[in-house]
């Protein structure tokens, strides 16, 4: 038994997270100790909803959510006893509704799929004030409950190994090799390599990136700023993919995201030429809604959010409330159509949270990596970190 989510024809093409909704439900059969009960949960439109609502309730236009639970038919057929009902969910009216509260509408579809299924079970808000205090309060503890619950879903890990080539070149020797190092991390169970490529050649040099172009087995991510040299040198290389950066001379470490919306024009004609080579963009942006809509504007294919305040949050709170915005932000993100990864000073302690998220494809991760490597060795770290991103 299970809960049977299906969405009509009319709302096929919304971005919706199936799978996502699909284990949230089944969460909730779990924490409600209902593993044995069967419910259909469908997904439509306004003018889809607007019809049942006028032909059960008498009430004209769309509502948000409908529960009908079995009953035994006029005709004497009998009703499974794990059978609880059906529940009816308009997308459309969800959407608004989360919009009005500054909710993602994964968020609120959730809210909604609680609020049918204790309908369902007995819950009913209009039959006394008391009743609805204490709908509303199990209502809260259970999407609680869900949030705490970690995702189903493996997010890849891609390493960063501009930190070998860094160790490298402060000797101005050939040792050691961020070549070597990145067959090693596959080997290690890395599914991409990310190399940055800057424009002062302070770690990774041009003939890294040839070689890791040629040698790389996953996938090759090249980070790059928006110059015309290093953009001629992506359009040469043809990486898998390259991940647009801000980039300052006097940075230690990339310092933010990219502002997409003040370099509008610069993004997009470099994203452009991309496109024409074949090779997918992804921008490093701040978790921030209006950089997201300028990254899909500009015609990107991936955002990697910035997950450096939530690793430098002094406090419990803070770190709380940075990780709900890089969630909210992957959310949003993935409803307008983007892919979604997230870096920047993840480790061994903070990535768990993150690689739980289950709208994030891929983490880039490279410093904490490499660090802890010095101590126990290359393929060890990166079987450390796997362990974590992977097995969340």
């Amino acid at each position: 038994m299970a809960v049977h989510l299906s969405l009509t024809a009319k709302i096929a093409t919304y971005p919706l997270n199936r799978k996502l909704l699909q284990i949230r439900c089944d969460q909730l059969l779990h924490l409600l100790h209902l593993e044995k009960a069967e419910v259909s949960v469908v997904l439509m439109s306004d003018a889809e909803m607007a019809g049942y609502n006028e032909q059960y309730r008498k009430k004209q236009g769309p509502t948000n959510v409908l529960s009908f639970p079995a009953e035994q038919a006029d005709d004497g057929f009998v009703i499974p006893e794990a059978e609880l009902g059906d529940i009816l969910i308009s997308v459309d009216t969800a959407r608004r509704e989360a919009e009005g509260h500054q909710h993602t509408l994964h968020h609120r579809l959730t809210e909604l799929i609680i609020h049918g299924l204790l309908h369902l079970t007995g819950y009913d808000h209009e039959r006394s004030e008391e009743e609805a205090v204490r709908m509303w309060d199990f209502e809260k503890e259970l999407f609680q409950r869900l949030q705490t619950s970690r995702s189903a879903t493996m997010p890849f890990l891609a390493i960063n190994v501009d930190h070998v080539a860094t160790v490298r070149q402060a000797r101005g020797g050939i040792e050691p090799d961020p070549v070597l190092a990145a067959s090693l991390c596959e080997l290690a169970g890395a599914d991409g390599i990310v190399a940055h490529l800057r424009e002062d050649r302070r770690h990774i040099q041009d003939r890294d990136v040839r070689i890791l172009r040629q040698t790389v087995k996953t996938k090759l991510n090249l980070e790059m700023a928006i110059t015309p040299e290093i953009i001629d040198f992506a359009l040469e290389i043809v990486p898998d993919m390259v991940t647009l950066v801000p980039e300052k001379r006097k940075e230690l470490t990339t310092e933010g995201g990219l502002d997409v919306l003040g370099n509008e024009k610069k993004v997009r004609k470099a994203i452009e030429k991309m496109r024409k080579a074949g090779i997918p963009v992804s921008i490093f942006i701040d978790p921030d809604a209006a950089q997201i809509q300028a990254a899909l504007d500009a015609g990107a294919t991936f955002v990697e959010l910035h997950t450096g305040r939530y690793c430098d949050a002094d406090s419990a709170e803070d770190m709380k409330q940075q990780f709900r915005l890089i969630e909210q932000s992957a959310e949003l993100a993935f409803e307008t159509g983007l892919r979604v990864n997230a870096g920047h000073g993840l480790d061994y302690r903070n990535a768990g949270p993150i690689a739980a998220l289950p709208f994030i494809e891929e983490l880039s991760i490279g410093h904490a990596i490499i660090s802890r490597a010095v101590l126990v060795g290359l393929d060890q770290a990166v079987r450390e970190m796997a362990a974590i991103v992977k097995f969340v």
